[in-house]
């Protein structure tokens, strides 16, 4: 991954490029690069390869954050390495290139394995789960290959038969000019076979719906709008296409007494006027249990403590956040009589000490100005 260069400057652009802009450069590329035009050129297919991977990335508004953040190596944790060769490109983009120029990407059949299409599941996890991670088990409706006929579409006993205007190729292909232009088969749609008896459970689809349980390992420290990638758990493909993936968002309810600052953990806690004033100590919940907490003499509202490690673990280096603990000091309410008259005498010699406090501020100043 180190070695790449910049996507960005791979297709000559900036990095506020509009989605119209990225589309509009990586289509000159590939006009100028793509294979079927530089037969035998490695370095132009090397420079398509590029093009194609970093416009792969750059339309993908969830990778291009990604990679915007993090990097190449940000990618990695998406399950994106780049593509393995020239079927992967036209697989992946599909028929973006007879969009872009009419014609196809030049491979027989490259219609008939279709990759599924990815799912979204959002799981919502307590506070206490998405600290310390999890294993639970969703329930996913997606489509399957067909039982009554393996997903071949056909009825049992039954074969696809070739496609008699494209001979099976899925493509049909004329002259136009300097260009040999391929388009899809306008009937078998780029299949390369026809089915004429179909099979009826599926309806000729070759999928049919099913529920599956999916089993989920949640790490620890995922938080609210992380994303997990479980590869194969999507939609099956067709025509022996690879499955798509399926994509778990996760959602974490709030807790009752803690919040959650990355990797910290910040909680307040209340205490009396008289511990904050004498000092004490006090049992304070963590994510583990209770901890002492000491609290020193003179302790002022908004005053902050710190567990050390007692927060939750990063994804990336596993190394634990600290708790963050704020103190509220309450002030009593319902006195008797007793602490009232307690607090009279405790108010008037706090009055004499600073009253003298302040006689003395302004006794300096007069023997200065005097000066």
């Amino acid at each position: 991954m180190a070695n790449k260069r910049d996507y960005y400057e791979v297709l000559g652009i900036n990095r506020n490029a509009t989605d119209t802009e990225i589309k509009s450069s990586y289509r000159k590329l590939a006009m100028k690069y793509h294979p079927d035009r530089n037969p035998g050129d490695k370095e132009a297919e090397d420079k398509f390869k590029e093009a194609s991977e970093a416009y792969e990335v750059l339309r993908d508004s969830q990778k291009r954050t990604i990679y915007d953040q993090y990097g190449h190596q940000g990618l990695e944790g998406t399950g994106f390495s780049g593509f393995g060769g020239f079927e992967d490109i036209f697989s992946s983009f599909g028929d973006i290139f007879e969009d872009f120029f009419g014609f196809g990407s030049g491979r027989r059949g490259r219609s008939r394995a279709n990759r599924g299409a990815d799912l979204k599941h959002n799981l919502r996890l307590s506070f206490m789960e998405a600290a310390f991670g999890a294993e639970t088990e969703i329930k996913v409706d997606k489509t399957g290959v067909c039982p009554e006929c393996n997903g071949t579409a056909c009825a049992p006993g039954s074969q696809p038969e070739k496609c008699g205007t494209c001979n099976g190729a899925g493509q049909v292909t004329r002259s136009q000019g300097f260009f040999t232009i391929r388009t899809t088969c306008p009937t078998c749609r780029g299949a390369g076979n026809i089915i004429r008896n179909a099979c009826k459970e599926c309806r000729g689809s070759g999928k049919i719906r099913i529920s599956k349980k999916v089993a989920v390992k949640i790490p620890a420290g995922v938080d609210a709008g992380s994303r997990l990638r479980l590869s194969g758990e999507g939609e099956t493909g067709l025509q022996g296409g690879e499955p798509g993936d399926l994509y778990v968002f996760i959602q974490v309810e709030p807790h009752e007494f803690f919040q959650r600052n990355n990797t910290d953990v910040i909680c307040r806690i209340p205490i009396s006027f008289t511990q904050a004033a004498l000092g004490d100590k006090v049992n304070v919940p963590t994510l583990k249990g209770e901890k002492a907490l000491e609290i020193p003499k003179g302790t002022q509202p908004g005053d902050i403590f710190r567990f050390k490690n007692e927060g939750i673990p990063s994804l990336r280096t596993n190394v634990r956040g600290d708790q963050i603990i704020q103190v509220d000091i309450k002030t009593p309410v319902n006195l008797t009589r007793r602490q009232e008259e307690i607090l009279q005498e405790f108010g008037k010699i706090e009055e004499n000490k600073f009253s003298t406090k302040l006689k003395n501020m302004f006794k300096g100043k007069g023997a200065r100005a005097a000066r």
